[in-house]
């Protein structure tokens, strides 16, 4: 594959295009097709902030990538830390420039998104907690972006909001799995407070999820499929529960779960 693709992971971004546009579907249903230049537009700058993210993170991690990663481009000497870090910026300021034709709120959504990640790279991600709260906010940012394209927000801002609570649970399980490894590098949450601590904030975390999804059933602004949440839900109290002996397998199966509550979803509009 093209050096610059890798360095972009183009893999990464496809996969965020598919994102954003299930998300779109959730927030307005077939009328998405009548939008079709704007939701072009947000295509496009999923793939220029995902690129620009994964080139400034080359770019930070170039020494330990010779070790970590050494097929990426920056540690094979096909691309200088100089010009990844140059292109990750460019990526994340072509992002928010496309996104001013959207609106101001798009713009304003896409250029604190921008920010945050590459303090998140540059900063964050070396202080634990605080990094956790950062990744969780720009998972939930996505689905904000999508409804913000198609000016509907009314279906999406709560698997937002889900979406976002339950990636803390996500990250300091991962946080606790990776204690071993991470030690001398950064200072995660379960390093600060042990993971028996950690583990219990994680599980409040996972819980916060499930509470809120029942709100779309209260407002009654889903279809009766909607009910297959519940298997979410359930496998994120699994998750809150599992955590305190097996963080490695809480992740994973909190993954599964989120996976299960965007079907939920899709199926709620659907049908």
């Amino acid at each position: 594959m093209n050096k610059y693709l890798r360095l972009f992971r183009f893999g990464n971004g496809l996969m965020g295009i598919i994102g954003l546009l299930v998300s779109i579907y959730i927030a307005v249903g077939t009328d998405m097709f009548d939008q079709w230049l704007r939701i072009l537009i947000g295509c496009v700058i999923v793939l220029a902030f995902v690129a620009g993210g994964n080139s400034i993170n080359d770019y930070i991690d170039a020494e330990i990538d010779k070790t970590a990663h050494p097929d990426r481009p920056v540690p094979k000497g096909e691309i200088t830390a100089t010009m990844a870090r140059n292109l990750g910026i460019g990526g994340l300021v072509l992002a928010t420039i496309l996104a001013i034709p959207l609106g101001w709120f798009c713009a304003a959504l896409v250029l604190v998104c921008s920010v945050m990640m590459f303090s998140y790279e540059v900063l964050l991600k070396q202080r634990g907690f605080i990094g956790n709260i950062c990744i969780a906010v720009l998972t939930g940012a996505v689905f904000i972006f999508a409804g913000s394209i198609v000016n509907d927000i009314s279906k999406i801002w709560i698997l937002g909001l889900l979406a976002g609570l339950v990636s803390v649970g996500r990250e300091i399980s991962k946080d606790i799995e990776d204690m071993d490894s991470d030690k001398g590098s950064r200072i995660t949450l379960p390093m600060a407070i042990g993971t028996k601590k950690a583990a219990t904030i994680a599980a409040v975390f996972y819980v916060l999820g499930p509470a809120l999804s029942f709100i779309p059933f209260i407002d009654s602004m889903l279809g009766p499929l909607y009910a297959v949440v519940i298997v979410a839900d359930i496998l994120f109290i699994y998750c809150a529960v599992l955590v305190f002996k097996d963080a490695h397998k809480s992740a994973k199966i909190a993954k599964i779960a989120m996976f299960v509550a965007l079907i939920s979803f899709i199926l709620g509009v659907a049908i």
